[in-house]
C-alpha cells in the first residue's frame, strides 16, 4: 500500500494526529494509498521551514545559482518522466497520451521558463533634479516576497501547482504547497525530485489535506505566510480571500469559469469543429478554460450541431495505457455526481440531449470508475441554471445567435470571466469581438495556445490578478524604490 507523506524541510513526515484519508483510482476506483493529512503542527512546522529556509543558504544565493538549481530540476523531472506520467495518469485517469504530452512536459518547463523570463527583466530607474543641483538617483529593486503558500487544483496537478511554484523559486521565494486532497502523488514526488538536486532544505514543502478545519485553512491563516496564490473553485478563492485579508496578504486567484465559444458563420468550419471538440471535452471537460457554452450564427447552427456530435460520438473511453484512448473517466466519484445531477438538471430545464447525458457501460472491470457520457445539449433557455452555472464535465449547451452584437451580449452576461474562444476569418470582426469580451484570455481561432510570456487571468468572479511571463513578477516580489543623495 504507497504512502503519501508530507514532505516538510526536506524530509518525508507523516502527521502527529495519524489521521490518512485514501487515495483512489478514478479509473476503477480501486486504492491507490493512505495520504498522510496534516494537521496543524504540520503546517506550522512547513511554513517554518520555508521561513527559515530566506534565511538560510537559498536567501544567500544568487539569481544565476537559484536558476542552475531549477533548471536541474526541470531536467530531473524529464529524466524521471515515466514516473511522473503514471503518478500523474494514476490519480486523475486521464489518457497517457494527454499527459504525456501536456501534463509532464509543460510541468517540467515551467521551471526553466518562468526562471529564464524573471532574471532577465530590469527595473525603472530615474534620476531626479534636486534644488541644489546635484540631483537624485531613484532605481526600483525587487526582493522575494517570502513564504508563499501554492494551493493547487486536481484537474492539472503537476502543471498547474508548478506554474505557481516555478516563478515563486525563480523569485527567491519559499513555498508550501497544499495539492489536491484528489491528486496528491506528483506534488509528494517532486519532493524527492528537489532532494535530487540539492534544493535547500525548507525550499519546497507540502502539506496534503483537506480545505476546512485542515491544511487548507491552517496555511491560509499562518500570519507567516506572506502571500497565497490559488487556482479552483470561486466558492473556495472567496474564503481564501477572508483569511489572507487578515494581515493583508497578498493574493493571486484563478477561479471557475463559465467560458464561451463563438461560431461565426464565415469561419472555417473545420478549424471551428476540431477546436470545439478540443475545448469543451479534452482531459472530460475538467480544465478552467474549457468551453461549456457555444454560440453559433444561425447560417451554419444545424451543420456545426451535427458535425460535433459525430466527433463525439467518435471518442473513445478506456484506461490511461491504452494509446488508442482519448477520454477517461473524471477525477473522483464525488465531481461524477456532481456532473450527472446537472445531466439530470438539463432534462428537467427542457433540453434536448443531442447526444450522451448519462453513464457509459464500461464493463464489470471499470464500471465502479467516475464514468460519464461526453454529453451535448441545444434548447436551453438563457437563464437556464446549465448555461450559468461552471459544471467542470465534458459537456457543453450550444445555441444559435444572428447578430454579433447579440453574441456579445450574450457572451458576456455571467458573473465569469476567464476566457472565450472566438472562430471567424475576418480580422477585423475577430479583433473587433475579442476585445468586447469581458475576459482575461480571448482565443480567436484558437484555444489553449498559451505563450507563458503574457498575462493570464481572469475577471469578474474569475479571478484577481495576473500570472505569466514579467506579471508573476509583480505577485512573487516586493518592488521597493530606493532613491540616493547625490
Amino acid at each position: 500500500m504507497k504512502e503519501f507523506k508530507n514532505f516538510i524541510n526536506g524530509e518525508f513526515v507523516t502527521s502527529a494526529s495519524g489521521k490518512t484519508f485514501e487515495n483512489r483510482n478514478p479509473v476503477d476506483n480501486s486504492l491507490l494509498g493512505q495520504v498522510h493529512e496534516a494537521g496543524e503542527p504540520e503546517v506550522a512546522a512547513a511554513v517554518a521551514a520555508a521561513k527559515a529556509a530566506m534565511k538560510g543558504p537559498w536567501g544567500k544565493m544568487t539569481q544565476a545559482q537559484r536558476i542552475a538549481l531549477l533548471d536541474k530540476v526541470a531536467d530531473r523531472i524529464n529524466e524521471r518522466f515515466d514516473e511522473f506520467l503514471d503518478a500523474e495518469c494514476k490519480d486523475t485517469g486521464k489518457p497517457h497520451k494527454i499527459a504525456s504530452h501536456i501534463d509532464i512536459p509543460r510541468g517540467a518547463a515551467n521551471f526553466k521558463a518562468f526562471s529564464e523570463t524573471l532574471a532577465n527583466h530590469p527595473t525603472e530607474a530615474y534620476k531626479l533634479d534636486t534644488p541644489d543641483g546635484r540631483g537624485a538617483l531613484n532605481y526600483g529593486h525587487r526582493s522575494p516576497k517570502g513564504v508563499i503558500a501554492v494551493i493547487s487544483p486536481w484537474n492539472l496537478p503537476l502543471l498547474l501547482m508548478t506554474w505557481k511554484v516555478g516563478p515563486a523559486l525563480a523569485c527567491g521565494n519559499a513555498v508550501v504547497v497544499k495539492p489536491s486532497e484528489e491528486t496528491p502523488a506528483t506534488a509528494t514526488l517532486l519532493g524527492e525530485v528537489m532532494n535530487e538536486c540539492g534544493v535547500p532544505e525548507g525550499v519546497y514543502n507540502v502539506v496534503h489535506g483537506f480545505g476546512p478545519d485542515s491544511a487548507g485553512a491552517f496555511l491560509t491563516a499562518h500570519p507567516d505566510v506572506n502571500a497565497i496564490t490559488f487556482t479552483g473553485e470561486t466558492r473556495t478563492g472567496e474564503t481564501i480571500m477572508r483569511a489572507a485579508s487578515v494581515g493583508l496578504r497578498n493574493i493571486s486567484l484563478e477561479c471557475g469559469g463559465k467560458n464561451p465559444g463563438i461560431v461565426f458563420a464565415d469561419c472555417d468550419l473545420d478549424k471551428a469543429i476540431e477546436g470545439t471538440m478540443r475545448s469543451a471535452f479534452v482531459n472530460c471537460g475538467q480544465v478552467c478554460l474549457g468551453t461549456e457554452r457555444i454560440y453559433v450564427e444561425r447560417p451554419i447552427f444545424d451543420e456545426f450541431v451535427a458535425r460535433l456530435k459525430a466527433g463525439v460520438e467518435q471518442l473513445k473511453l478506456g484506461v490511461p495505457e491504452d494509446a488508442s484512448v482519448d477520454f477517461g473517466p473524471l477525477v473522483s466519484q464525488e465531481h461524477k455526481e456532481k456532473v450527472l445531477s446537472y445531466y439530470r438538471l438539463a432534462v428537467e430545464e427542457g433540453a434536448t440531449v443531442v447526444t450522451g447525458g448519462g453513464v457509459p457501460e464500461m464493463g464489470d472491470a471499470l464500471n465502479a470508475g467516475a464514468w460519464v457520457e461526453p454529453t451535448i445539449w441545444t434548447g436551453l433557455a438563457d437563464d437556464a441554471r446549465v448555461v450559468n452555472e461552471e459544471i467542470f464535465g465534458p459537456c457543453c449547451h450550444i445555441r444559435p445567435f444572428d447578430t454579433e452584437d447579440e453574441v456579445i451580449e450574450l457572451a458576456n452576461d455571467t458573473k465569469y470571466g476567464l476566457s472565450a474562444a472566438i472562430w471567424t476569418e475576418n480580422s477585423s470582426r475577430a479583433s473587433r469581438v475579442a476585445e468586447a469580451m469581458d475576459v482575461g484570455i480571448a482565443w480567436v481561432n484558437s484555444w489553449f495556445l498559451r505563450d507563458l510570456r503574457t498575462a493570464f487571468g481572469g475577471a469578474k468572479e474569475s479571478g484577481i490578478g495576473r500570472e505569466g511571463g514579467v506579471h508573476g513578477l509583480e505577485f512573487y516580489t516586493e518592488l521597493k524604490n530606493v532613491c540616493i543623495k547625490l
